[in-house]
């Protein structure tokens, strides 16, 4: 029977950290960003979960949340104790419920006071040092307070909350609240009043970079791989190739990398990437097993049982060639921070929102240990520690491509003669978006194969070919995302050279849909 895999959580325990305690809030991650961007470390935790006060924790924010504090099951902690060992700043919902749980009144209400606001300083303090006057807020609450507790003050205000930012000084420690979100892009300088927190309240030096990153982990590495050997399943995606580059550089070639065409990437990529981790120095090996994934895709059609049949050959040609090497007890993995944030309820693991992160869905009977170097990075981080790693250029800002690849781009069934349409529409669409200096502005994009046909004229003969659907998207982390406003003549330029040179398309379209409603993907 197996057992599930043990994690190697890679972070330097000495680190300065700043911890974000999580009430529920769609703004948390925002938060942590903003941080991370000071040069700052921090984790968001469920504020349910114990706080280690460890000699590297410098300050804790509390986060919004979707509750009112009068809500019978608001989330709670006791901001007291919090506040007597570290600086706290407790932001929106933060705010509220430290000025409920120190004596002052907080009323709810149906209405929600949502959107801009102007903030008037009523007095000088560091939190708000170097804020102008009138500087825009971005306001998103449903309580009030009406009356601040005792030993509090006023630090600013605006035209309709009398008590906007105030604080509690006279501790050891002090105690910040904000009753707008500073993490917003809509607070102006919302990030200079965090980095006033976390440099002038907290203390914190602001060293954690990609180069500090980086040589951290690298020890770390070494310290808890130790002479073992470490196998690992690549993608040619920017986290597999950061985390598989950190991986070497501490152990060498002692990371075996799995790299394997499944007969659905895009044109050319095969042997393409082969050659950038021979350029890296990745020891990674190449499976050509095409010819066993169109034998077991023939006939499907339903994208769930596609998805489920790629992710089943990867498996047993992962464990295959595994199994070909002595000795391996550790499986490298690219799981970013987004990946484990999903995957922790604020409420308890009933209401878990994604299951955690795992390429391929790698089953936990192999008895292996999970190294995962970038557990702790935003997307965004990945990129610069991949850049401070020397990593081509072209493969840190390559666009996000699915796991099961062209097979859920391609409507109903999967064979290699639409995969080759396929491959060559969106071959000439990604050229086009790097020629014309669009590919960086475009969150992600590709070719869809419609299961439509149409009547079309080419010459002096009639048609009944394949139609292409284009999609291009913005987005900043794709959770929400819009259609990207191309320009129509590079759209037309387009459409006229994927006609005029795949053979089997004969109509283009392109996708004005948002996420939500729609999804990025068509399958």
């Amino acid at each position: 029977m197996g057992y599930l895999p043990t994690l190697i959580y890679l972070r330097s325990t000495m680190t300065e950290k700043i911890l974000i305690l999580d009430f529920g809030s769609q703004y948390t991650q925002l938060i942590a960003r903003a941080v991370r961007e000071a040069n700052v470390y921090c984790e968001i935790i469920p504020y349910h979960k114990p706080i280690e006060f460890g000699p590297e924790l410098k300050g804790i924010i509390l986060s919004g949340s979707p509750f009112s504090v009068n809500d019978a099951n608001a989330p709670l902690v006791n901001i007291s104790e919090l506040h007597s060992r570290l600086p706290v700043l407790g932001i929106c919902y933060g705010a509220q419920l430290a000025a409920k749980q120190f004596g002052g009144r907080v009323q709810s209400s149906s209405k929600r006071e949502y959107g801009r606001a102007l903030l008037h300083k009523e007095k000088e303090d560091v939190l708000l040092q170097e804020v102008m006057e009138r500087s825009q807020v971005w306001m998103s609450h449903a309580d009030t307070i009406l009356e601040l507790p005792v030993g509090f003050e006023v630090l600013a205000t605006t035209e309709n909350i009398p008590y906007a930012a105030f604080s509690k000084t006279g501790d050891k420690y002090p105690l910040y609240c904000l009753q707008f979100h500073p993490e917003v892009y809509h607070s102006i300088e919302g990030k200079k009043m965090l980095t006033n927190f976390l440099v002038t309240i907290c203390g914190c030096a602001r060293d954690w970079t990609p180069a500090h990153f980086v040589g951290d982990t690298v020890a770390q590495l070494k310290a808890q791989i130790g002479e073992r050997k470490v196998i690992m399943a690549l993608s040619g995606g920017v986290d597999s190739t950061v985390a598989a580059t950190l991986i070497h550089k501490a152990i060498g070639d002692r990371l075996y990398g799995v790299f394997v065409d499944n007969g659905v990437l895009r044109k050319n990529e095969f042997q393409q990437v082969l050659d950038t981790y021979q350029k890296i120095g990745l020891n990674v090996k190449g499976v050509d097993a095409k010819d066993l994934f169109y034998r077991e895709l023939k006939g499907q059609t339903d994208p769930e049982t596609k998805r489920k049949t790629i992710g089943r050959l990867f498996i047993d040609i992962f464990q295959e060639e595994a199994g070909k090497i002595e000795g391996v007890g550790l499986l490298g993995q690219g799981t970013i921070y987004p990946d484990v944030i999903e995957s922790i309820s604020v409420h308890g693991p009933s209401v878990t929102i994604k299951s955690h992160h795992n390429v391929g869905g790698l089953p936990a009977t192999m008895h292996l240990e999970l190294v995962e170097p970038l557990r702790f990075l935003f997307k965004d981080e990945v990129r610069r520690v991949g850049h401070e790693l020397g990593i081509p250029e072209d493969m840190l800002q390559r666009h996000p491509f699915p796991g099961p690849g062209l097979a859920i781009r391609i409507l109903g069934e999967v064979n290699e003669e639409k995969v080759r349409l396929l491959q060559e529409a969106d071959h000439v669409y990604t050229k086009g978006l790097k020629d014309h200096n669009l590919y960086s502005s475009v969150w992600q994009a590709g070719a869809i194969l419609l299961p439509v046909k149409s009547v079309g004229v080419m010459g002096d003969e009639r048609t009944y070919e394949f139609t292409v659907a284009l999609r291009a998207v913005t987005s900043v982390d794709g959770m929400t995302a819009d259609w990207a406003h191309l320009p129509y003549s590079f759209l037309a330029d387009i459409s006229n050279e994927i006609i005029n040179n795949v053979k089997g398309i004969n109509r283009v379209v392109y996708d004005i849909s948002s996420k939500p409603p729609a999804t990025i993907e068509w399958e």
